[in-house]
């Protein structure tokens, strides 16, 4: 089974969420994988009444603080998150990393406060094109995951990691199946050591940067790529369920 999450980003509120779903239509290829949907915090209420009486489609936020509540103007916390409905966290996503200068710190902390509410992180970790032509790849995606590990400290709940290449975000750049599987590789091993063999296994690691129709179902058949986070192709639903068509069935 797959896991194809969309993360819609700063788009589609309210009425442009229920629109969505009614051109949503799932066949039984969709329904063998994982759907996650993360849509802005406005429009999750939307969703949830449009989307989250199907098993097939999960719902997530894209952002939490790290407390529970408290003075923290524009801010949702992960009990809030989860009151609404979400089962989903989208944490260090590079955006947050890159625009809004989230830390590694912030991250774990992050972390530690979706597991708390008993929310499922998906923790996204990548490097810059000046990182990777650094050759800093493996530095950088480890050192980002080993922090995001901290914060999940002593949680024995799943969790789902996202390798996204800032580089190749909204740029039309995509890394190949060949390096995705190798920075997959890195991840996973990272993950045997500091979650054990079994826990690491069933650990699916997506895919994320530029993923479209076209490109899916070359970079769900690459080793250790257990699923894809798609951007902007997940906006319209036909190209977002394309794209889980793409999945290879379950054995």
């Amino acid at each position: 089974m797959a896991v194809i999450a969309g993360n819609w980003k700063m788009h589609h509120g309210p009425r442009e969420t229920e629109a969505y779903f009614e051109r949503f239509r799932l066949t039984d290829a969709v329904r063998s994988h994982r759907l996650i949907v993360f849509p802005p915090a406005v429009s999750l209420t939307a969703a949830v009444a449009c989307a989250g009486r199907d098993a097939a489609v999960r719902l997530g936020v894209q952002n939490v603080h790290w407390e529970d509540r408290g003075a923290f103007t524009g801010e949702i916390s992960a009990p809030m998150a989860r009151d609404a409905g979400a089962e989903y966290a989208l944490v260090g996503h590079s955006e947050r990393r890159h625009l809004f200068g989230e830390t590694d710190d912030q991250v774990a902390r992050k972390v530690e406060a979706v597991f708390r509410a008993g929310l499922t992180p998906l923790v996204c970790v990548g490097e810059t094109l000046e990182e990777r032509r650094a050759g800093r790849l493996e530095d950088v995606i480890l050192r980002q995951l080993r922090a995001a590990l901290y914060g999940a400290a002593g949680a024995d709940a799943p969790l789902l990691v996202a390798y996204e290449p800032v580089w190749a975000i909204g740029t039309g750049e995509t890394a190949t199946p060949r390096d995705a599987s190798h920075a997959h590789g890195l991840l996973r091993g990272a993950l045997v050591e500091a979650l054990g063999a079994e826990r690491a296994a069933g650990t699916p690691i997506l895919y994320g940067g530029s993923v479209k129709p076209e490109n899916a179902a070359e970079l769900l058949a690459a080793p250790d790529v257990d699923g894809v986070l798609v951007g902007g192709a997940s906006l319209d639903p036909g190209s977002f369920l394309a794209i889980a068509e793409a999945a290879p069935l379950p054995r």
